[in-house]
This record gives C-alpha cells, structure tokens and sequence, in this order.
C-alpha cells in the first residue's frame, strides 16, 4: 500500500515537472517571437500582404546579413562563437553599429525560417538581393570567405551555394 502511494506521488509530480517545462517552452518561445518583432520594427521591416517574407526585404544590408545567416546554417545551427564572428564581420562589411548588425541577425534568422532552411533560403535571399542592387555582391563575398575561413574551409553545401549565388547574381 505505502509503494502504490509513493508511486502515485511520483507520477503526480513528474506530470507537473512536465507541464512546468511546457510553460518554460512556450514563454521561451513567446520572448524569441518578441525578439523578432522588436528587431523587425527598430530595422522598420513591414512584411506585406499576401508576399513572402524575404520578398518583403527592401534593405540591401538586411539582404545579405540574413544570406550570410543562412550560408552560415548550411551545415548545423552555429555556435555562439561563429555567430559573433558573423556579427563582427559584417559590422565590418557594412560599416554598420553593433545593435543593428544584431537585430539583422535576429530577422535574418527568422528569413531563414520562413524560407524552410539555409539552402531554399540562399536561392531565395540572393534573388531577391540581386533585385535591390547587383553590386551588393562585392559585400557579401568578403563575408562569406570569412565565414569559410573561419571553418577551415567551405563544405561542398556552402560551395554550392556559392555557385548558386554567382549564378543567381549572373557572375558565372
């Protein structure tokens, strides 16, 4: 009889272990969607009706830090570390403060999201970059060699990538 008590009280609180952290995911997950929305309005992205997201980029800059994002992503979600040698390398590409280069990030981030991954991300980011200013390449490929040499090289994913840029950016 004492067994079936402690197991009763046992399960009793495991199910309220596991609903406590339910509601730990689901604040966590409100506070990132506010971060999106926070960073969005400071960066005044407006995303419009009826259009996707990405398509909704009207800032060359915001273009190729969620492109970079996305290159980055290729192969795993990055590390503390590679993402703050993204945001010094584009602070220093985009001669650009801190906070914005971070809240781009944040946007670029969610871009890469709404764009189902980093590889439909890259075709669809670069597109829509070449539409705001094909020069903006000479920006981001210093960016992205960065990001290439701080992983000891390019994957044959981030290689790919590369090609589909050029190609998307008429360069080949």
């Amino acid at each position: 009889m004492v067994f079936a008590i402690i197991g009763a009280l046992a399960a009793a609180g495991f199910w309220i272990w596991r609903i406590r952290m339910a509601g730990e995911a689901a604040r966590e997950l409100g506070n990132m969607a506010n971060d999106v929305l926070g960073a969005a309005r400071a960066l005044g992205f407006r995303r419009r009706a009826n259009t996707h997201p990405a398509d909704s980029i009207d800032d060359p800059e915001l273009a190729i830090t969620a492109t970079a994002m996305a290159f980055l992503e290729l192969d795993g979600l990055p590390s503390r570390e590679d993402q703050q040698a993204l945001a010094q390398s584009l602070t220093k590409q985009l001669a650009s403060t801190r906070t914005k280069i971070e809240e781009m990030m944040i946007v670029g981030r969610w871009l890469v999201n709404e764009c189902n991954g980093p590889q439909p991300a890259i075709t669809r980011l670069a597109k829509r970059l070449a539409r705001l200013d094909r020069g903006a390449f000479q920006t981001l490929l210093p960016v992205l060699n960065d990001i290439g040499q701080r992983a000891g090289g390019l994957s044959d994913r981030q290689r790919d990538a590369l090609a589909d840029i050029a190609r998307v950016m008429k360069l080949s």
